[in-house]
């Protein structure tokens, strides 16, 4: 039995993983750009802040994203007294770490912003809310967008790891249908195959942006 015969064969478990997949992907992004970006944006603006920002960062860092997500499965609910699923418990460990690490992104852009560009805007005339939209926002946005991709592409990878707390995304359905097949090559050759689909693209696309715009705000 061939890859594309397993794909066929269970292709209604599959596009079921991949579904759950693809709903804990859109959520970490989302809580990650978000609240990651309004994070960077505050810190950015405030010295103490940032020092919270680089040593939260640092702490998370020094921590595995399995030891994490494990840890607030069973130890936090725990001693909390609670009972999460797994799927919402995944959103939070991942999400929380990706909200950093979009922060860390965001701030050093705001604050390497040359402040001329601003000073000479406001010489000629131009309003601050045409400033933000035409010179600041699509500079910074210039700045962020490779790096951003390229750590979101990271988060989807690591949505792999809820299946060891029994979420049934794609990674999970495929380990149920080795077990039940025992056609690792053609089952893990599938997977891989989906996430270079979507993840080579992805990371091509920051690489092209990187070159093509990306420069030290500062050195101009």
């Amino acid at each position: 039995m061939g890859t594309l015969d397993i794909i066929f064969k269970y292709r209604d478990g599959l596009i079921a993983g991949l579904l759950v997949t693809l709903r804990l992907c859109l959520l970490i992004w989302a809580i990650g750009i978000g609240f990651g970006s309004v994070l960077g944006f505050y810190s950015a603006r405030s010295l103490f802040a940032t020092r919270i920002l680089r040593f939260c960062s640092f702490f998370l860092s020094s921590i595995p994203i399995l030891v994490v997500l494990f840890w607030l499965h069973y130890p936090a609910q725990a001693l909390l007294g609670i009972v999460v699923q797994p799927f919402w418990t995944a959103v939070v460990a991942i999400g929380l770490i990706n909200i950093f690490t979009v922060a860390d992104i965001v701030r050093p852009v705001l604050q390497q912003f040359p402040k001329q560009y601003l000073t000479a805007a406001k010489v000629y005339g131009i309003p601050p809310g045409s400033i933000i939209r035409h010179i600041q926002l699509p500079l910074i946005l210039r700045q962020i967008i490779p790096p951003l991709l390229i750590s979101q592409v990271t988060m989807l990878q690591a949505t792999l790891f809820a299946s060891l707390i029994s979420v049934d995304e794609i990674f999970r359905v495929a380990q149920q249908i080795n077990s039940t097949e025992y056609r690792p090559v053609q089952i893990y050759t599938a997977l891989a195959l989906f996430f270079i689909s979507i993840c080579l693209p992805l990371n091509g696309i920051a690489i092209w942006l990187q070159k093509r715009f990306s420069h030290d705000l500062s050195e101009s």
